[in-house]
Formats: structure tokens, sequence, C-alpha cells
């Protein structure tokens, strides 16, 4: 499943931290991959196994990976605040 990941509203967030982000997930290779599209970033979670789950419940779990993955990395970053970031599926 693939997520796109954004500037979260809710926040005043500097215009780099996009790039921030991507400077410290770029080549990650575990249970979620990253690229970069255009000014954003996108976020595969290869979690195939889930077939027989509910569409909702599989995008809600990916949706998790991701936003954990971004949290471990904005804690060890003092640069990034994983608050400024909206994760979302990509439809």
């Amino acid at each position: 499943m693939t997520y796109k990941i954004t500037h979260h509203s809710g926040f005043v967030v500097p215009g780099d931290a996009l790039d921030l982000l991507w400077q410290r997930v770029a080549g990650m290779r575990d249970e979620v991959r990253f690229a970069k599209v255009g000014a954003g970033l996108r976020a595969t979670w290869g979690e195939d196994r889930l077939t027989a789950t509910e569409r909702d419940e599989r995008e809600e779990i990916g949706r998790r990976a991701v936003l954990d993955v971004v949290c471990e990395v904005c804690a060890n970053a003092p640069e990034l605040k994983s608050d400024w970031f909206a994760i979302s599926p990509l439809r």
C-alpha cells in the first residue's frame, strides 16, 4: 500500500520539512520504503499477508507503520517534529 506524506495542516511547518525528512529516510528498506515524488514523499508498506483483512483496517495498519518510522526518525533528529507530517493512503 502506498501513502503520501504531506505537511500537517494543524501546525506551522518549515518549508523544508519534507526535504529534511527525506534526507533521513532515503534508502530505508525495512517494512517501509520511501520515495521522493516531486515536492512530496511517498511511503510504501509491503504488508501483503493481510489479504483477508478489510481494506480500511489494512490501510490503518500500514499508516501506523509509516507513522512509527516517521516518529522514530523525528525523535532522533532535533530539527524535525513528527507533528509536522500527515500520512494518508494514496488513492
